[in-house]
């Protein structure tokens, strides 16, 4: 199960969610850049990191990489709430005290998705399940791109 996003994972995963697109580590380093002093590299460890834990897949282009999100926000946060749930000795007392958290707009919200997975259990339990992510590929350790490769990261010993 996922282990929670550290501060500068979650900024980054945050960019890569919200443009819902391929990115590289120079146009999530820009981004980053607008709030805080960060190091080109620490970015690109933090990509590669997130790619290693199975966060993110990546493509080469060119010289560099391009890493796309293997699922949405909404599902990391379900499958961390789940986790914390499932780990309790009493689920329904944790859940009582969970919703006794939650503000009047967050429990409004918790009343629309049981409505929505309740109808969605009339179509099936197939209908309300997030589809599995795809295996993530490598791009074969041969195809590698000539000149600077400061966006892919090298081997040891290279």
């Amino acid at each position: 199960m996922p282990r929670p996003l550290g501060e500068l994972e979650d900024a980054v995963m945050t960019r890569v969610w919200q443009w819902n697109r391929p990115v590289t580590v120079r146009e999530v380093l820009e981004d980053l850049q607008q709030e805080r002093s960060i190091a080109y590299t620490t970015v690109m460890t933090v990509m590669d990191n997130l790619h290693q834990k199975g966060w993110v897949r990546r493509e080469a282009e060119g010289r560099a990489y391009r890493y796309t999100a293997v699922s949405t926000r909404a599902a990391y946060s379900a499958a961390l709430m789940n986790e914390a749930w499932s780990t309790s000795d009493n689920p329904a007392a944790a859940l009582v005290a969970f919703f006794g958290m939650m503000s009047a707009e967050q429990r409004e919200a918790l009343r629309d998705a049981v409505r929505v997975v309740q109808h969605d259990g009339e179509s099936g339990p197939e209908a309300a399940a997030e589809p599995p992510a795809e295996p993530v590929a490598e791009p074969p350790a041969a195809q590698e791109a000539e000149g600077d490769s400061a966006e892919r990261p090298q081997e040891p010993g290279r």
